[in-house]
């Protein structure tokens, strides 16, 4: 199975000012089975910066591209209906509005709100067929509105759980806005909460973003021993950070003994645009 994981791509000021359709070929050039998006797509959760990510994220070839959503994207009341307008649509997994719950704004009131759905988090599964594997992609929504420090809250946890209890599967990938493991001005406040879910249901690996730095990280509790593997990734097209912007990820023969992780960075000079690929094992 590949996977080509992308993040941060910061459409509106901070998207960078090289050729998108170079990057586009240049990302479909890769045999693909699976393209993950690990949020902040744009900005300042603009409606037209919504609306230009969505249309280049659909010059992505690859027919399972799934993305989710960053803290920059929830600077808007509206931002999940314009996610789920623009960028993904998936089943959204609900928990109960009565229910007492630490993250804030994770329900809009009703009465001083008219957006369609007041629930503002968007967590999710996915199944695809890799390979005759069946690959659940879980989506676990650490953002809160307006803040860039992550939160997760427990009970949607709870039900995500119980919805991947239901769903036969062969392999489990977490797909996280906010680094459950590296150190980070605003940082996940939970995270050992999302690490023992993580242990639960045996995902051995994670995907994250947010830091624009490329972070790979293997983990190991050696009381229990469980263990997982974080990847991070740079920031695709953003313009402000020195040292990982702009680069995505590829993974090939991901979760097998031939394995293969490459490095594409990108370098924009004279106007043009470059590519670098490194192999990291």
């Amino acid at each position: 199975m590949n996977i080509l994981h992308i993040s941060d791509l910061h459409f509106g000021p901070r998207h960078w000012e090289g050729n998108d359709k170079v990057l586009l070929k240049k990302i479909n050039s890769f045999d693909t089975d699976i393209v993950i998006n690990t949020g902040d797509n744009t900005t300042d959760g603009l409606e037209d910066e919504y609306a230009k990510a969505g249309r280049f994220l659909k010059g992505i070839k690859c027919k399972n591209v799934i993305s989710i959503i960053g803290n920059h994207d929830k600077r808007n009341m509206r931002s999940h209906e314009l996610f789920r307008k623009y960028i993904y649509n998936p089943e959204i997994i609900y928990i109960p509005e009565m229910e007492k719950t630490n993250k804030q704004h994770l329900f809009l009131n009703r009465d001083i709100t008219r957006v369609k759905d007041n629930f503002t988090d968007i967590n999710f599964t996915k199944s695809i067929i890799v390979n005759n594997k069946q690959v659940l992609i879980i989506s676990i929504d650490s953002n809160e509105l307006y803040r860039d420090e992550g939160y997760v809250e427990k009970k949607v946890l709870n039900a995500v759980s119980k919805r991947i209890n239901h769903i036969e599967h062969d392999l489990p990938l977490l797909l996280i806005h906010h680094s459950l493991l590296g150190t980070d001005e605003c940082p996940l406040k939970n995270s050992s909460s999302i690490i023992d879910f993580v242990h639960e249901h045996k995902i051995e690996n994670v995907f994250c973003g947010h830091t624009h730095e490329l972070e790979l990280m293997r983990t190991t509790d050696l009381y229990n021993g469980n263990s997982f593997t974080q990847f991070m990734c740079g920031s695709l097209s953003s313009i402000n950070h020195a040292n990982d912007d702009n680069m995505f990820l590829y993974y090939k023969n991901l979760c097998s003994n031939d394995m293969h992780l490459y490095v594409i960075r990108i370098f924009l000079e004279e106007g043009k645009v470059h590519f670098k690929e490194e192999m990291v094992f």
